[in-house]
């Protein structure tokens, strides 16, 4: 069966369109959707049944834990035990934006997201489209690249239908993503080395040791 496709402006999305994806995750849905990044699956990180689907879609190692999307400081102060101070600086810089920050993870938060390391990666887009999405519906989404583990990540609805097929039921179509790179991964959870690049990714390492060199 082929995916159910959802065309929302990416400039200006849909308020009607934006809800009715947001009660598609909440309803259990897995959905391919446009970040500022790549195009994620998105699903509610609370919903055991539908973090297990992202895992099976992408065929993911369930060691590998998920990354999610949130709207604001505030929701990531729910879902993350007391934040260091570096986190806020990090926040203040660079969200909305391509930097996942990985913290530790509250105890809300289900270890199945978190693939039992106890820690949470998370990011403020900087797209209109599943910002809006985190908002309408009131819990942060999951963010992994909606992608075969192992394949090339997509930058169009057309490349997730190709690549993910009758394993997807509904992906939304924003456009070509604006930019071509992953964000970049900083760890925060090692009390010692306070903070580390995991990945380099759109914001560049150099930058970011230079924003710390600073303050």
């Amino acid at each position: 069966m082929r995916a159910e496709i959802v065309k929302i402006s990416s400039d200006n999305p849909e308020v009607s369109l934006v809800k009715y994806t947001a009660e598609q995750i909440r309803a259990g849905q897995v959905l391919g959707m446009p970040t500022d990044t790549f195009y994620g699956l998105a699903a509610d990180p609370f919903n055991l049944r539908a973090v297990e689907r992202v895992y099976e879609i992408k065929s993911r190692s369930r060691h590998k834990p998920l990354s999610l999307l949130i709207e604001s400081v505030d929701q990531a102060e729910q879902l993350a035990r007391p934040l260091p101070e570096e986190f806020y600086k990090l926040a203040r810089r660079f969200w909305p934006g391509p930097l996942t920050i990985i913290v530790k993870a509250a105890s809300r938060l289900p270890l199945k997201v978190t693939a039992n390391t106890g820690n949470v990666a998370l990011r403020v887009p900087a797209a209109k489209i599943p910002l809006e999405v985190v908002k309408a519906a009131g819990i942060p989404i999951t963010a992994t690249s909606a992608n075969l583990s192992g394949a090339a990540e997509c930058t169009s609805a057309q490349q997730v239908s190709d690549q993910l097929m009758d394993r997807i039921s509904i992906i939304v179509d924003g456009g070509t993503s604006p930019r071509e790179v992953a964000s970049t991964i900083v760890d925060l959870t090692d009390d010692e080395a306070r903070w580390r690049v995991l990945r380099e990714g759109a914001i560049p390492t150099a930058e970011i040791s230079e924003f710390f060199a600073q303050g």
